[in-house]
C-alpha cells in the first residue's frame, strides 16, 4: 500500500476520516484504570497499523485520553513518557517500578 492509498501516510493527511474517527472512540471507551496498545486498537478496527494509530493520537491526542495507550510491551513513548506515567499511577493501573504496565492485567478488550 503506498501513501497514496493510506489517509495516515499522507503529509496533508485529513484525521477527521471515518477511521482516524474510530481510533479516537475507541480510546475514549478505554475505561479508567485499564490500558490498550497502539497494536490493539489496530487490530480491533482493522485496516490500519499501529503506527497510523499512534498518528492519529499525535494529532488529536488531547480529544481524548491518550495516556491509555501503549506500547505492546507495556512501556511509554519516551517523549511523554513522566506525564503518561502520572496520569496511570493517578488511575491505578499496574505496573512495576520501572514503570512498565502490567499488560496482562491491565489491558481493556472493545468486548468487555
Amino acid at each position: 500500500m503506498s501513501w497514496r492509498d493510506d489517509p495516515f501516510a499522507r503529509p496533508d493527511a485529513d484525521l477527521a476520516t471515518p477511521r482516524a474517527r474510530r481510533v479516537l472512540e475507541v480510546v475514549t471507551s478505554i475505561p479508567l484504570g485499564r490500558v490498550m496498545s497502539y497494536g490493539d486498537i489496530a487490530a480491533h478496527l482493522g485496516g490500519c497499523g499501529p503506527r497510523q494509530v499512534a498518528k492519529v493520537l499525535a494529532a488529536h491526542g488531547d480529544e481524548v485520553p491518550w495516556w491509555r495507550v501503549l506500547r505492546a510491551d507495556g512501556r511509554c513513548a519516551p517523549e511523554v513518557r513522566d506525564r503518561q506515567l502520572a496520569h496511570l499511577r493517578r488511575e491505578g493501573v499496574e505496573m512495576s517500578a520501572s514503570g512498565r504496565v502490567n499488560m496482562a492485567a491491565a489491558r481493556h478488550t472493545p468486548e468487555e
